[in-house]
């Protein structure tokens, strides 16, 4: 029994340092790279996105907008430059480490069930469950970031509101968890983690598309690709998951909305049905669609090319350090 239990141990201990292998920091600092670029860049739009999400048209102390464009002005006019980039910071950082962790987790995890091998295809279904894996861990770390983020970009200027005002993603984060502990910088968690199937679907897709295009050319399937097709791909496959899971970001948004009080994800969902029906799940889409896609492509090709980048210099310091010795 104890030679069987060593030798199970043993094989254990083995899959994990396999795992560890593949973990390459080149995909983390890329990652955090085109999040970041694509977040300064984009950010006013995610703000109307959230203040076109929660609003449900019953709560009179928050400005309405007739569209984006009047979004835009409104919010410009009333709280100036500076109030299109509420929230900027914990957006950085969220979408920054969000991005920079997912790719860290999805290379890793999918290399490791390659064994290794780039050139070997997976597949849709087992692209899909390591896209799910690295965005379950991604959650786990960011989701803090998110809430910090929603509420500060739900602070109106203009409003009459007796509620908090958060003078700063620290004292967001540090405020949050004195008033509400731990579960209020976990709110929207439940509704987040429905929400990785967002992502699955679209890294799925973005996968398969790049396989494809690869084998109908007869090349191996990690051939690099030029700059168009990238963007071509990465918009294709975030309209196709956005589309399929736009209503979990209404939910999560208004979750984490302190304007509003839900009993959680059901009574919110129940709540959105009861007074505004289907069109209430896709609020906020257009902004929404005007900001992910060009987002994800900006954020999907500056990884591409900074990770290209850092392997190959990797690669030439492994094999210059080979040589020497």
């Amino acid at each position: 029994m104890s030679a069987m239990s060593s030798t199970k141990s043993a094989k254990v201990s083995s899959s994990k340092l396999s795992l560890i292998s593949h973990i390459k920091y080149e995909h983390l600092v890329a990652g955090i790279s085109g999040g970041v670029t694509s977040t300064l860049i984009l950010h006013p739009l995610d703000l109307i996105k959230i203040r076109f999400a929660v609003n449900d048209g019953r709560t009179t102390t928050i400005p309405q907008y007739r569209g984006l464009g009047s979004a835009f002005t409104t919010i410009f006019r009333q709280e100036g430059f500076r109030g299109l980039y509420k929230g900027v910071t914990p957006n950085v950082w969220g979408s920054g480490s969000s991005w920079g962790l997912y790719f860290m987790f999805y290379n890793t995890i999918k290399t490791f069930i390659q064994g290794g091998n780039t050139a070997l295809p997976l597949g849709p279904a087992m692209h899909m469950l390591a896209a799910a894996e690295a965005g379950a861990l991604t959650l786990v770390f960011t989701n803090p970031l998110w809430v910090v983020k929603t509420r500060l970009c739900l602070q109106y200027d203009a409003a009459d509101s007796k509620t908090v005002k958060y003078n700063g993603m620290l004292h967001g984060l540090t405020h949050i968890y004195k008033e509400e502990g731990i579960r209020g910088l976990y709110k929207g968690f439940i509704p987040g983690m429905l929400g990785v199937s967002h992502g699955a679907i679209q890294f799925m897709t973005y996968e398969e598309l790049k396989n494809f295009y690869n084998e109908y050319r007869k090349l191996p399937i990690d051939t690099r690709l030029a700059t168009t097709e990238y963007l071509t791909f990465a918009a294709i496959s975030k309209l196709i998951a956005a589309a399929a899971t736009y209503p979990y970001q209404v939910v999560r948004a208004r979750l984490q909305d302190h304007h509003h009080n839900y009993n959680g994800s059901w009574d919110c969902i129940k709540q959105i049905w009861r007074h505004e029906r289907g069109r209430g799940f896709y609020k906020g889409l257009q902004p929404s669609l005007v900001r992910v896609v060009p987002a994800t492509m900006l954020t999907i090709l500056t990884y591409e090319k900074v990770s290209y980048l850092l392997l190959q210099r990797s690669q030439l310091m492994t094999t210059n350090q080979k040589r020497s010795s």
